[in-house]
């Protein structure tokens, strides 16, 4: 059995403990990978742990547009296999818009229009020839949020190569491996399962039961990287001038930065690679930003007030681009919801906290606009705006869930795990939205489909918080625990595949 495992950014390095772990266990034999950002690439060549019959590297395939010569004969066969090409230009938030290498609110391509395409065209050729040498038996990645990973995606399925991929159903302590990017597709089957048989005879049952108890008793967030990302107030911006840690963040963000940018010139030509002045330039400007701060735009939270609830998302990120990629626009979607609610009902809006710091006030005086918009401090609990509303609309956030957990009907704009229920709404075309409120307003949740739910997902998934051990746990064999439990779950599903 043999493995292509898509590793990108910081992921190469939790993906590669995957495969050792599979090694060992016997459950796959061969591994080969396409990797995203150079640091990642340099670390699986010089390991000797896991021998990769082959490896290749974004960056360098991008680099290849340069003198490939535009073939629109070929873009046109690739269409008709794939549809339009512009889901794959679109979904690369550093190709379409400039992101990641510049900071949010940043907003332009460096490419023309020409360049894209052959982009396209060098990712499908190396792709579709990587593929050919290497023939995998199945395909393992993290996320799909790349113009060559989601064009391998679609070239390995089209193979009828099987797609394994990672979705965090934004619920305490558990993590899925799934079919598809979309979706929880071993949750989905055994919930119908669930749905046949008495409560009581499902399995993980009483685990469900417990968990729905306790959380409607005090709500929690489903991981403790959510309360550690979070900065409160205009001034927690400026920590950073502590005297403890001025001397840490001069070093880190500008020597540090230009030093590594300056004598690593293979890296420095990479298109994912952030220009140490730009990066200087966007975080003195995001900085005076914050000085001015935003609490005069901010309204009154009035729980007697006739409400809906739109949390925004955080940008640029893949449950906009991928998940909901004709909800891009939020103020175009917000504005939708406004108008489509009934005679004197308001839509609160609230930030998500950790866009604050990034997002202009002209984002703000744009919403502010739309008469019947409220806009919500950050500072205040999402859940104390959920326990008064009166209904719930999210693009693919984890508000929706927590609100279908606390019985709030809910509307939903793009893929999310918890579609599955038949009482979330599921927004399709803009005309169809004022019935589609109207109806939400007078749904009512159903306990026994929620818990069937929630039951398969607490089967099905394995019991960590990744987010945790990812980013914030030091604890060596604490991660070494963990993601031998993530690796054990996703063997489980390669198993099936054979």
């Amino acid at each position: 059995m043999k493995g292509l495992f898509i590793l990108q950014r910081r992921f190469a390095y939790i993906g590669h403990e995957m495969a050792k772990f599979l090694k060992a266990d016997g459950v796959a034999d061969e591994f080969c990978g396409y990797v995203q950002v150079r640091d990642g690439y340099r670390f699986l060549k010089g390991q000797s742990d896991i021998r990769y019959t082959g490896l290749i590297l974004d960056e360098d395939i991008q680099k290849q547009y340069r003198d490939e010569k535009l073939d629109i004969a070929y873009l046109a066969k690739l269409e008709e296999e794939y549809g339009t090409l512009w889901k794959y230009i679109n979904v690369d938030r550093v190709i379409s818009h400039g992101q990641l290498v510049r900071e949010y609110p940043f907003d332009r391509s460096p490419y023309t229009h020409e360049e894209m395409l052959r982009m396209v065209q060098v990712y499908a050729k190396n792709i579709e020839a990587f593929l050919d040498r290497e023939k995998p038996d199945f395909v393992f990645g993290y996320i799909f949020g790349s113009l060559g990973m989601l064009l391998l995606h679609d070239m390995a399925q089209k193979r009828g190569i099987p797609i394994l991929t990672t979705i965090v159903p934004s619920t305490r302590d558990l993590v899925s491996v799934t079919g598809s990017y979309e979706r929880i597709t071993g949750v989905e089957e055994r919930f119908r399962d669930n749905l046949k048989k008495p409560l009581e005879q499902i399995e993980s049952y009483s685990e469900a039961r417990d968990f729905l108890e306790e959380f409607r008793r005090k709500p929690f967030v489903y991981t403790k990287v959510v309360v550690s990302r979070v900065k409160g107030g205009r001034f927690a911006q400026f920590s950073f001038l502590r005297p403890r840690q001025v001397l840490w963040t001069l070093y880190f963000n500008f020597f540090h930065i230009f030093i590594e940018w300056m004598r690593d010139s293979e890296r420095r030509t990479d298109y994912s690679t952030v220009n140490p002045f730009f990066h200087v330039y966007d975080h003195v400007k995001r900085k005076l930003r914050n000085l001015v701060g935003l609490n005069d735009l901010y309204d009154v939270f009035d729980t007697s007030k006739s409400y809906a609830f739109f949390p925004l998302q955080y940008e640029p990120e893949t449950t906009l681009l991928l998940l909901a990629p004709n909800e891009t626009d939020q103020v175009q979607t917000i504005t939708r919801t406004a108008c489509s609610l009934p005679a004197g009902m308001l839509l609160y809006v609230k930030e998500h906290p950790g866009m604050t710091p990034y997002r202009p006030r002209a984002f703000y005086r744009r919403l502010k606009k739309i008469p019947n918009v409220r806009l919500m401090n950050p500072a205040l609990s999402s859940f104390e705006i959920i326990k008064h509303c009166r209904l719930v609309t999210v693009i693919s956030g984890t508000p929706g869930w927590e609100a279908a957990l606390l019985k709030k009907p809910v509307i939903t704009f793009g893929h999310v795990f918890y579609n599955a229920l038949s009482f979330i709404g599921k927004y399709r075309v803009p005309e169809e939205l004022p019935e589609l409120v109207r109806k939400q307003l007078s749904v009512q949740t159903d306990d026994k489909e929620l818990l069937a739910f929630l039951a398969a997902l607490f089967a099905d998934c394995a019991s960590l918080d990744l987010m945790y051990l990812w980013e914030i746990e030091e604890n060596e064999e604490k991660r070494r625990v963990g993601f031998k439990k993530f690796a054990d779950v996703l063997a489980a599903k390669i198993r099936l595949i054979e």
